[in-house]
């Protein structure tokens, strides 16, 4: 390739306009692949930390011994764990209150709800930076071609014979921000998808257990009134 032509040079030979657009796409890029890292980093560790507390839980039969284990970390606890310690904490603090199963189940119910629409605030953050930038920076690149090919028409106004060589480098590095901007929302767009289906799934893991648990805490409030019954 003629070292006139060669990517490098085009992109420092463009308009500032053109540059400007060139920058802006450059770290919108940029900002994405960290997030994109960041948040592949964080879901994989949201799916196993449940998968772990699923089989932990379902496999034992103590639940106030999870519980005390839980209290002892209660800073560091995540997902499906804050969620289990907001419903069994409030079903404990209701029981010792009132004997009404239906505001025990309801108060626990509730306290669950509040944990899963937490959790589901911290695993879609940010999220929709990545639907801004998969949407915009196609349009972005393209006011840069646009802006880069309408200076190159300009120029041709200056001379009295245009011929391809005086017309190519300005179109060139005009299509070289179309190009950026799709680089840039490509990738976006790909894993905004496939993160919004990895919420999806976490989230209604997240909902299945709560309903799930809280047929075990309704059991549990069964057998007091049971046990209640045949003491009196």
């Amino acid at each position: 390739m003629n070292s006139d032509m060669s990517i490098m040079h085009l992109i420092l030979g463009a308009s500032p306009i053109v540059q400007v657009v060139l920058v802006i796409l450059a770290m919108a890029s940029i900002f994405s692949w960290a997030l994109i890292l960041g948040k592949s980093r964080q879901l994989r560790r949201a799916q196993r930390m449940a998968e772990d507390f699923e089989q932990d839980f379902w496999g034992s039969s103590d639940i106030s011994g999870t519980y005390s284990k839980l209290t002892m970390r209660r800073g560091t606890l995540d997902g499906l764990e804050r969620i289990f310690e907001a419903g069994f904490s409030e079903f404990g603090r209701l029981r010792r209150k009132t004997s009404n199963d239906e505001i025990i189940m309801d108060g626990s119910g509730r306290a669950m709800r509040i944990a899963v629409s937490r959790e589901a605030e911290l695993i879609e953050n940010h999220l929709p930076f990545l639907a801004t930038v998969g949407s915009i920076s196609p349009y972005i690149g393209l006011f840069g071609t646009v802006w880069g090919i309408m200076n190159s028409f300009t120029a041709l106004g200056n001379v009295q014979q245009a011929t391809l060589a005086m017309v190519a480098p300005g179109i060139a590095e005009a299509l070289i921000a179309t190009a950026v901007g799709l680089f840039a929302a490509i990738p976006a767009v790909i894993f905004y998808n496939r993160f919004a289906t990895d919420v999806d799934r976490l989230l209604n893991r997240y909902e299945n257990f709560a309903e799930e648990f809280s047929t075990v805490l309704q059991r549990q409030a069964i057998r007091r009134v049971g046990g209640d019954t045949e003491t009196s």
